[in-house]
């Protein structure tokens, strides 16, 4: 019997396999025909389907089965998770009886974890579970949830921003905010247009956000149309500049998970600080984001050694601890 993990995110989806490690890791993209076309249904997903991004050919449509890390569309998102199951996992036997646990943000309503196992369910998992991506993530970093030790985590992906304190199978305080990654992107976007006149693609204002955070250099080449002749042009930003267009969307994140403060136990509060906030999620990695958080907490932050993949490890290192999805998980 297999064992799967999913972070079924709004930026990217990770699939981890128990036996075998990570065996899908893509963005979360798919590029269908529209209906009324001469060939309906999917054309491509993952990185096939984002890399027409901006380009996409007429009678095409591309679109993310995510919004704010939750289903808003059950048609798109069970089209894209059947395909992404099919794809990483090939045999159906597998795909029909292993278990699988998928993660979902701490914040979302019951209907959008309804949605959510209904797209699995109808994607062929008919055995899935929901756990919280704070809890599937401390989990994929080797914490206990059942631990009588309070434990502190922090999960920016990107459509949610989120802290979660738990102890003993229990939660202590959560905070949770649909203003994250994405947002930072849309900012930078409009910066670039506004400011430099220069009009870029989503994959290329993702890209950037992405490389400042390890960027030495104290400038950068962005590429893009201008904006008022629609030629090709380069044009050169100092990073600090771009770190400084990110920086009211960080604060803003950071200020709402701190709130989780506010209903934290003292001694759960001398727990953490002795262990640390552990935070990962892809937005997490944003340029001194950790020093800002670290701030505001009052609590050392430490990166997860894996936190673009430890929801999906998480999750699936979950159906081997029973009392983990017996205290967290959904079904």
């Amino acid at each position: 019997m297999s064992d799967f993990g999913i972070d079924l995110g709004t930026a990217n989806t990770v699939v981890y396999d128990i036996a075998q490690g990570v065996v899908f890791d893509e963005p979360s993209v798919l590029l269908r025909r529209r209906k009324g076309g001469r060939r309906g249904g999917i054309v491509a997903v993952g990185r096939e389907a984002a890399e027409l991004l901006g380009r996409v050919p007429a009678g095409m449509v591309a679109t993310r089965p995510l919004q704010d890390g939750v289903i808003t569309d059950l048609e798109t998102a069970r089209a894209y998770l059947r395909t992404v199951v099919r794809r990483a996992v090939s045999s159906p036997w597998s795909r029909w009886h292993g278990r699988a646990v998928i993660g979902v943000p701490a914040g979302a309503t019951e209907l959008e974890r309804r949605a959510l196992l209904a797209a699995a369910d109808e994607a062929g998992m008919h055995r899935a579970i929901a756990l919280d991506e704070p809890i599937a993530g401390a989990v994929g970093c080797g914490i206990d949830p059942m631990d009588r030790r309070a434990y502190m985590v922090v999960d920016i992906g990107g459509g949610t921003a989120e802290a979660t304190a738990f102890c003993y199978g229990g939660v202590l305080t959560s905070r949770s905010c649909r203003v994250a990654g994405d947002e930072m992107t849309v900012a930078l976007f409009r910066h670039l247009r506004e400011h430099h006149q220069l009009v870029v693609g989503e994959r290329t204002t993702e890209d950037v956000k992405i490389r400042i955070a390890t960027e030495t250099e104290p400038s950068m080449a962005v590429p893009g149309l201008d904006a008022g002749t629609g030629h090709a042009r380069l044009v050169t930003i100092p990073v600090a500049e771009i770190a400084e267009v990110i920086r009211p969307i960080t604060e803003e994140i950071i200020q709402t998970l701190a709130a989780a403060l506010h209903d934290l136990p003292p001694e759960a509060a001398s727990d953490i600080l002795a262990d640390g906030v552990v935070a990962f999620g892809g937005a997490s990695m944003t340029r001194d984001f950790d020093q800002g958080l670290e701030k505001a907490l009052g609590f050392p932050v430490k990166m997860a050694e894996n936190p673009l993949t430890c929801v999906a490890e998480g999750a699936a290192l979950s159906l081997h601890s029973p009392g983990v999805l017996d205290a967290f998980g959904w079904r």
